[in-house]
């Protein structure tokens, strides 16, 4: 896993999450196999992922989100109603420079 974002670099990645649309929907149905891997796919394009839950209420949306951070090793940057925010760099080479602490 990796390690935890600062206040700063957070609020530097909801900046530039703020223009993006959805890429990962989550319907009734919940959490699935094939929405991790949407996400592990998404992850591994674009780094910075916005992801939308239509599920019943705040607390499921919640875990939801923090499963799917847990299974695809990402961090939740923001969760603003059923939009969550996810990031996790590349590991061969980021796209996206954070800034220092």
């Amino acid at each position: 896993m990796q390690p935890n974002l600062t206040e700063k670099q957070k609020k530097h990645l909801r900046g530039l999450a703020h223009a993006r649309e959805p890429v990962v929907l989550i319907g009734q149905a919940g959490l699935s196999a094939a929405i991790t891997g949407e996400l592990e796919t998404a992850l591994g394009a674009h780094e910075l992922v916005k992801v939308r839950a239509r599920v019943g209420d705040r607390d499921q949306r919640d875990e939801i989100f923090a499963e799917l951070a847990k299974q695809t090793q990402s961090e939740l940057v923001q969760r603003i109603g059923n939009v969550g925010v996810f990031y996790r760099p590349r590991k061969d080479k980021p796209r996206i420079i954070l800034p220092a602490d």
